[in-house]
């Protein structure tokens, strides 16, 4: 049995182009949603070690990433703000960010894979792929190219915004982060609408308070 992903879901459009997508920073508490789309070159050999961009290390995706430009036959990375992320919520602005990643492209795709359950509507034809992103490698590198670029920006907001730690933690949940959240309050890139956030912006310690279930603390 194959490990990681491979080219089975792509190989059964037999017509077309096909694009893998996904995104990057959906949970953070800072920072915008980011999205990639990866259409490969039939004719050129693939990366070496794509995967799910969450198991590889910073390096691995920061390689994988000039090669997956070098060898792929289109790709594209888009993103959403945190100002579309408050206006239509992070669901729908995960769909203007894969969006942007495909309209970015210099190939069209004809169908998409996308991770996932969530049929957004994209220009094009959309099969959703759980897990895509272990299955599929124009998903996996879709994934890591969306990673890659938001945690880049993460970083460039570090100086902008010194004090919060985002070069470290990107945005995410940790300890540090909701220290900093608390003592310097939310600044421009914060998401206002995720709990820790809502509660510092209402006055209250968001470590004083119990995490609801189904809230966005993560």
């Amino acid at each position: 049995m194959a490990k990681g992903p491979t080219f089975t879901l792509e190989r059964a459009f037999v017509d077309g182009h096909v694009c893998g997508v996904d995104e990057a920073g959906r949970g953070p508490w800072a920072g915008p949603v980011y999205a990639g789309a990866v259409i490969f070159d039939p004719g050129r050999r693939t990366p070496k070690g794509l995967d799910d961009s969450k198991k590889l290390t910073a390096k691995a995706r920061e390689e994988l990433e000039l090669e997956i430009k070098a060898r792929s036959l289109a790709w594209g990375v888009g993103f959403a703000s945190v100002e579309e992320i408050w206006e239509h919520n992070i669901l729908h602005a995960t769909g203007i960010a894969m969006c942007r990643a495909i309209e970015a492209m210099a190939v069209q795709p004809t169908y998409a894979l996308v991770d996932g359950n969530y049929r957004f509507k994209l220009p094009c034809e959309v099969k959703t792929v759980v897990g895509g992103d272990a299955k599929s490698k124009s998903i996996a590198a879709a994934s890591i190219l969306a990673k890659v670029a938001r945690d880049r920006w993460m970083t460039e907001m570090d100086a902008r915004y010194p004090g919060y730690g985002f070069a470290s933690h990107k945005g995410y949940n940790a300890p540090t982060h909701l220290e900093a959240l608390v003592t310097l309050g939310p600044c421009e890139i914060h998401r206002r609408a995720w709990r820790p956030v809502k509660l510092v912006l209402a006055g209250i310690d968001p470590r004083a308070v119990e995490p609801e279930q189904g809230e966005l603390f993560e």
